[in-house]
């Protein structure tokens, strides 16, 4: 009997909630080399990455706590931080799937 292997599917953790889940579930923020930080949906963007639930109260919670700073090691400016809540806005109250 052969046995098949199964694909490895990376997982990452949401700065906010810690919840560990399947990478591609996640949305990946990145800072630029620019210092600005924006939403990386290839998740492939070169800079410093982390990682958040497509879950409203979890991009408030990240953005509102100072951890997606902590995570990205930087500051984020007023314009910057307010086009990131923006970007959550689009995200129902519970889920986005």
């Amino acid at each position: 009997m052969m046995h098949q292997k199964s694909k490895y599917i990376p997982q990452r953790t949401c700065i906010a909630c810690q919840q560990k889940t399947d990478k591609k579930d996640l949305i990946r923020l990145v800072r630029t080399d620019k210092g600005s930080i924006e939403v990386d949906m290839s998740a492939r963007k070169p800079g410093r990455g982390a990682y958040l639930c497509p879950k409203r109260r979890c991009w408030e919670m990240a953005l509102g706590r100072k951890r997606l700073e902590r995570a990205l090691r930087t500051n984020i400016d007023d314009a910057n931080r307010e086009t990131l809540l923006a970007y959550d806005k689009i995200f129902p109250e519970g889920d986005l799937t």
